[in-house]
């Protein structure tokens, strides 16, 4: 689920004011005991288990950060079940030391990156529950290299706040000069004013700069009303802020007024204002200022698809596309170091291209590609203050990827460790990029998987296969590892991921009213996918299976109410299920009216709802859910199930206690691709332990 960029930051905010897995399963065959299973059956569900534990671990390097000097690397990596840690690396001694844990049920931490050569920064989210609605936090920590003198960061909330104090605040600029202080956004509430003549009533969000070892705070930019975001230009001056228009009751409106301010002023200048509607965002929208060139970089329509623009910030609003794509959007700006210099934007076609502005990057990126041909997908992540030293990430399809540390002036590149080191003797699947038509004879672009070994020219048929639509809806699949698809081509399936109509990345026409009021067409997209395997060959007769998540979760069972015959089997992780329900769980956010908006009103949300068309779905259906997921909530499934049920259609349900959207836990999604296996072979009339992935 996604409902834009910054415009919708308020999101997970509510309004002012206000260890395992349970089975629910029915009816399906119940499995036999492990003792009551022969040696042969014994061996693959063995073999299945293993390989459901692999692709179920989470990724080993989930966040890096390069200290300023270069000589320290701070690496962000999932550890057992659902917890993480962060270690400090001493790239000199070649050694690491574990500085930071969370269990991940229910703190988590989210990035840890370096304030100074000798102290980090860490933000923490965790979700708990408040007049019955989920909320999700964060709160920022220092801590120093070796874990020592650890101290909370984000500003304490005050007696009588009205606000629920959702935001711990987020770094806006790092700062240049070596003091260990940044600069911070706080969002600030209204006070409780009876009884007392010391209460504030101002509230908004504002900048402070604080000292990370003294925790001296500094007011940058006073809260104000309306504020979400602001931009600095990477030396501690900020030059850009972003106000929501919100109605009477808080809810906002879906527009946000950009403002801007000249150097050395501190008047606000308008700049642009963005809106989000149900056809996607209009309006330029800024990410990075440069301040070399006073300028801000930001996207905005290029001609019915997205492009780069930048926009002098000198009065003069002088405009000028700096990037775009006949084809597709250019929707990535590429920044490195501490002060995020703009260096560059990319696009995704058949594959992702980054197009460098800088010249030695440029250079640099053909280099590194002619001495890394295996893994083309190359992103420069950190570097240190002088650029000296850069982190990388190299990675392709069918390798999950590595991080390295490039010397610049050695040109020595380094491994520093590899993201799933679990699968490095594993043989992967290649990823082809193809296209099918629509039944009305649009080119849907897709992606297919194959199992290891289908490398030749020819395309392997009669498999087992599986289509797999993205989440989202406003998002879109790319050329790469992803580790959904990897384990069921590993098990033997062929997997189709389409980038259906309601996909974001292909421009306004192809988004056309999103995939919630565009239903219709976006789920024939998916459903023609799956025709296109039967007719091709690749689907062998009655072996069709869908497995979605998120959006891809409500097609999946949506897909079966358009055409209740194409899929024999559907398995669905934390799926939208009714349009009613969650407009309901917005209610009480703040972005209420823009989930309101997305949706739409009418005949179609009833009849673009499987839970109000469950009557109509013939093949069973497996469903996941965490029960702390802020997303998608947990009734959406506890919904469908009950609906089959009620419509004595067969149903498994799985619910995961004290996880969120993500299932963000090693043991968990271990659970769910071992059961989505053995659920998807036993509907497809497949043999145990078949499977072409040896």
């Amino acid at each position: 689920m996604a409902y834009g960029p910054r415009v919708a930051l308020g999101m997970a905010l509510a309004l002012s004011g206000m260890a395992g897995s349970v089975d629910a399963a029915t009816g399906a065959p119940a499995q036999r005991a492990a003792a009551d299973r022969s040696p042969a059956d014994r061996s693959s569900v063995d073999d299945a288990t293993r390989t459901a534990r692999l692709f179920g671990t989470r990724e080993n390097v989930r966040q890096i950060s390069l200290s300023p000097g270069g000589k320290r690397i701070a690496i962000l990596r999932a550890t057992a079940g659902a917890s993480s840690g962060v270690y400090v690396y001493d790239v000199a001694a070649a050694s690491e030391k574990l500085v930071m844990t969370s269990s991940g049920r229910p703190d988590q931490i989210v990035d840890c990156s370096w304030i100074t050569d000798a102290r980090l920064l860490c933000q923490v989210a965790a979700v708990t529950s408040a007049n019955g609605l989920q909320l999700s936090l964060t709160r920022l920590f220092a801590m120093n290299a070796d874990g020592g003198d650890l101290k909370e960061v984000s500003a304490e909330r005050r007696s009588g706040d009205l606000g629920l104090g959702q935001s711990g605040g987020g770094v806006i600029d790092w700062l240049a000069d070596g003091s260990g202080a940044v600069l911070v956004t706080r969002a600030v509430s209204e006070q409780y004013s009876t009884g007392t003549l010391l209460a504030s009533h101002r509230s908004g969000v504002g900048v402070e700069q604080i000292d990370t070892t003294s925790l001296q705070h500094r007011q940058i930019e006073p809260p104000a009303a309306g504020a979400i975001d602001y931009l600095s230009d990477g030396h501690g001056t900020v030059r850009v802020m972003g106000v929501a228009a919100a109605a009477d009751n808080g809810y906002m409106l879906g527009r946000v007024a950009f403002r801007y301010r000249q150097p050395g002023g501190r008047g606000w200048q308008p700049l642009s204002t963005v809106t989000v509607t149900s056809t996607g965002d209009r309006g330029f929208e800024p990410y990075a200022v440069d301040r070399d060139l006073n300028a801000a970089y930001g996207f905005d329509d290029a001609g019915g698809r997205q492009g780069l623009y930048r926009v002098s910030l000198d009065g003069s609003g002088k405009r000028e596309l700096v990037l775009a794509n006949p084809r597709v959007d250019v929707d990535e700006l590429l920044t490195i170091g501490r002060q995020r210099r703009v260096v560059g934007a990319s696009f995704a076609t058949d594959k992702r291209e980054n197009v460098f502005f800088d010249p030695e990057l440029k250079t640099l990126g053909a280099s590194l590609g002619r001495a890394l041909p295996t893994t083309p997908i190359i992103t420069f992540v950190d570097a240190s203050a002088d650029e000296k030293q850069l982190v990388l990430f190299a990675g392709s399809d069918s390798d999950p990827g590595r991080y390295y540390l490039y010397d610049k002036p050695s040109r020595h590149l380094a491994e520093i460790m590899a993201v799933r080191p679990g699968l490095a003797d594993v043989r992967l699947a290649s990823v082809r990029p193809v296209t099918f038509k629509a039944a009305d004879g649009t080119d849907i672009p897709a992606y297919l998987t194959l199992p290891p070994g289908s490398d030749g020219p020819g395309i392997p048929k009669g498999l087992p296969a599986i289509v797999m639509p993205h989440g989202g809806p406003s998002a879109r699949d790319e050329w790469g590892f992803d580790w959904l698809s990897q384990f069921f081509a590993s098990r033997g399936y062929a997997v189709l991921q389409p980038n259906y109509r309601g996909s974001s990345g292909y421009g306004s026409a192809w988004f056309q009213k999103n995939g919630f009021q565009s239903w219709r067409t976006a789920i024939g997209d998916v459903n023609d996918a799956g025709r296109y395997l039967l007719a091709s060959g690749i689907a062998a007769p009655g072996k069709l299976a869908i497995v979605g998540w998120s959006y891809g979760g409500y097609a999946a069972l949506q897909s079966a109410a358009l055409d209740p015959d194409l899929f024999k089997a559907i398995v669905a992780v934390a799926p939208v299920t009714d349009l009613e329900t969650l407009r309901g769980q917005y209610r009480y956010y703040t972005n209420y009216r823009i989930v309101d908006a997305q949706i739409g009103h009418g005949p179609e949300v009833r009849a673009g709802s499987p839970a109000q068309n469950a009557d109509r779905i013939k093949a069973p259906v497996l469903m996941f859910h965490g029960d702390l997921d802020t997303n998608v909530g947990v009734g959406e499934s506890r919904l469908m199930a009950s609906r089959l049920r009620g419509a004595g259609r067969r149903v498994d349900y799985v619910e995961y206690k004290g996880l969120t959207h993500q299932l963000d836990d090693a043991d968990v999604r271990a659970d769910l691709l071992g059961k989505s296996d053995a659920f998807l072979r036993r509907s497809l009339g497949l043999e145990a332990g078949q499977s072409t992935g040896k």
